[in-house]
């Protein structure tokens, strides 16, 4: 059990490492893209201020030249360009907002603006009038600049999102599963059990103050109440019993006359009467099984002690024993369905305590304490009628 819980850790870090793996690459990828993107931009924009160059510097170009010079010109749409002599005065700017271009003093300050994002090209002439092109990003290449980090969120909100989907119908049907199980396993009890009610009431005609014959008697029905509590996994059963004292008081009797006299088995109850609602054939088996695995883990010899009291309109049941507690991960993994640390474990009767505690209970179950070597403390939590 403990391997298989082992493998199933590991494939969820490989699976989770996968799908990290892959929004990285499809982030990585998009980075690549806008930044190849940009460099093309800035190479236009080279291509474009060779062309201005080029264009003062020959007073009287080719009809051809000019036209190529024209179409240079027009092929820029999307890149805003600004040209300032070297007073800062605006001499030509193309794909700009509309609502500066009549501006001289805001055409410069987005000039300003623009040498942050890149390093204004100064055009040198024999004059000394020098100019300066100032350029940046398309909108539609910052737009994008985002667009890699967006993506990533996303399609790792979508893998998380199916993970978390396919977990919860994993569990869901792990849970119809193990209430199937329950629920065979009433029937294929109750079979028998009739039957033996049969054969233990001939038995009492024949000698009825047998004390063997009372024994088998209790013995039988305490084999009715465990199909009856099998029977109610995956219903919902009616939570109608109010003493609690009188539960656990029951349940102790019971489970101090079978289990090892090496036991020192105590019980703390409250003296006044506790009333939460409850079902008690359910509650009976929750406390059976802390008890039974208080007893596995002590291995027949130590303290248990089974107290019940109130604490912030709660009831607390606490299963306290003295025998090889838990590790961190044992803790954790205690009431997951088919994990054990016995080596015959099935890995059901803490899972099934669970459910029982708080899907029909409405409470909680957990761990409050354990060290290796030392012993554990299970706590129940239920809330006051």
């Amino acid at each position: 059990m403990l391997r298989r819980t082992i493998f199933s850790k590991l494939n969820n870090w490989i699976i989770f490492t996968l799908m990290t793996l892959v929004v990285v690459i499809i982030v990585v990828a998009s980075m690549l893209l806008i930044n190849y993107l940009r460099k093309e931009e800035v190479k236009r924009v080279d291509i474009l201020v060779s062309t201005l160059k080029f264009q003062q510097e020959v007073a009287t170009p080719s009809f051809e030249v000019q036209g190529l010079i024209l179409q240079i010109n027009s092929s820029n749409t999307s890149i805003p360009v600004i040209v300032l002599d070297k007073d800062d005065r605006p001499i030509a700017h193309k794909n700009i907002p509309s609502e500066i271009e009549k501006d001289a003093s805001k055409i410069t300050a987005l000039a300003k603006k623009m040498s942050k994002s890149y390093p204004a090209i100064e055009l040198k002439f024999p004059d000394g009038n020098n100019q300066f092109v100032y350029y940046d990003n398309s909108q539609l290449l910052n737009k994008l600049r985002y667009s890699p980090f967006v993506l990533g969120f996303f399609i790792l909100s979508y893998f998380l999102f199916s993970f978390w989907f396919l977990r919860t119908i994993k569990k869901t049907d792990e849970g119809y599963l193990w209430a199937g199980l329950a629920k065979e396993t009433a029937h294929q009890i109750g079979t028998p059990l009739s039957s033996m009610i049969g054969w233990i009431e001939i038995m009492k005609l024949e000698n009825p103050d047998s004390e063997g014959v009372h024994e088998i008697e209790k013995d039988i029905e305490r084999l009715r109440t465990i199909s009856e509590r099998f029977s109610k996994i995956g219903s919902v059963p009616e939570v109608n019993d109010l003493n609690f004292n009188e539960t656990i008081q029951e349940n102790f009797n019971y489970l101090k006359t079978r289990i090892s006299k090496k036991i020192d088995f105590t019980l703390n109850l409250p003296t006044y009467d506790i009333l939460v609602p409850h079902n008690k054939i359910l509650m009976s088996w929750v406390i059976e099984n802390l008890v039974k695995n208080a007893v596995d883990a002590m291995k027949g010899e130590g303290i248990l002690v089974m107290s019940v009291f109130e604490r912030n309109k709660n009831i607390l049941v606490e299963v306290k024993d003295t025998g090889s507690g838990m590790t961190k991960q044992q803790a954790r993994n205690a009431f997951k369905p088919g994990y054990s640390t016995k080596k015959r474990g099935w890995g059901l009767g803490l899972s099934l305590a669970k459910r029982v505690v708080q899907e029909y209970h409405n409470g909680d179950i957990k761990i409050s304490q354990t060290e290796v070597g030392k012993g554990t403390t299970f706590r129940i939590t239920i809330k006051k009628a």
